[in-house]
């Protein structure tokens, strides 16, 4: 149960209310943004919640079990705000929520309705309907370790331990030649054999993807110029001289954690683990299925 502020409850007992919606989102790369289904900007908290959006909300969905609640958000993709571009590059992925009930007549008066994240986003050619998530959402996410025979680490993480800005794994480049729409020549790197940053990472230190990653899904050497192959196409189109830093990567198999990264130590897998070939095998006494220890 919520308990209201003295001021807000009186508003409220006196059955004509001036209320409004109210959307405070903090995004991953840390922009804050506000919005209101009133027809002119809110401001508290140090936040400007704006009405240009279009924002309009549904009813509120909750229960007392442990569902994932939830409530739509409806807006306009005509705003400067909130582009299409921003939606597929990401920008808008598990941003933080917090959903306020305002008296637009006097915005001291307003109570914090819930808290969630972005989930789903459905867009057309010019609008958007976000589903805001409680925070019971992260009760479905799976955590601990996965028992496989791949390590289950992130490459440079804590628990894997590589140093990836050593000279060894990291390098810094520029685009030459624009060869597709995620391939491209780059300089800087003759010196990292072929094959070197394949599952590494890109990141963008200049041009219109500044600040974004991107998975690097090939690496090749011809006549000692780089050619880069990402996973997937930038949002925003790749230019030439965008400077860039990549990272090596790994395959995660135990043979390239110890010829590339000399890092068997810290190994995350279980290499050595029967695969499902084993459970198929029948019985044999020069198999390898004869019931010794493995």
């Amino acid at each position: 149960m919520k308990s209201l502020a003295p001021a807000l409850q009186a508003h409220l007992d006196e059955g004509t209310t001036t209320l409004a919606w109210c959307w405070r989102i903090v995004r991953a790369d840390g922009v804050t943004l506000g919005f209101t289904d009133h027809d002119r900007t809110l401001t508290f908290d140090g936040t400007a919640f704006e009405p240009e959006s279009g924002f309009a909300a549904s009813e509120v969905r909750s229960g007392s079990d442990l569902a994932v609640d939830a409530q739509d958000a409806q807006g306009v993709l005509s705003s400067d705000r909130i582009t299409e571009t921003d939606i597929l590059d990401g920008r808008w992925d598990n941003a933080a929520v917090e959903v306020w009930r305002v008296n637009w007549a006097d915005t001291s008066q307003r109570l914090l309705m819930r808290r969630g994240a972005i989930g789903q986003i459905r867009r057309g050619r010019m609008a958007l309907v976000a589903e805001v998530r409680s925070l019971a959402h992260v009760l479905g996410q799976t955590v601990g370790r996965t028992f496989q025979a791949g390590c289950d680490a992130a490459l440079g993480d804590v628990r894997c331990g590589a140093n990836l800005d050593a000279p060894a794994f990291k390098g810094s480049g520029a685009v030459i030649d624009l060869l597709r729409d995620r391939a491209f020549t780059a300089s800087g790197l003759a010196v990292f054999s072929s094959g070197w940053f394949v599952f590494g990472t890109v990141q963008w230190t200049s041009g219109a993807n500044l600040g974004r990653r991107t998975e690097v899904l090939a690496h090749d050497l011809v006549d000692g110029v780089a050619i880069v192959t990402l996973l997937e196409a930038p949002v925003r189109a790749i230019a030439g001289s965008d400077s860039f830093t990549i990272r090596a990567g790994c395959d995660k198999r135990i043979a390239t954690c110890g010829t590339k990264f000399a890092n068997v130590a810290n190994f995350r897998g279980f290499p050595n683990i029967p695969g499902q070939d084993a459970a198929l095998r029948y019985a044999s006494q020069n198999g390898g299925h004869e019931g010794d220890v493995l």
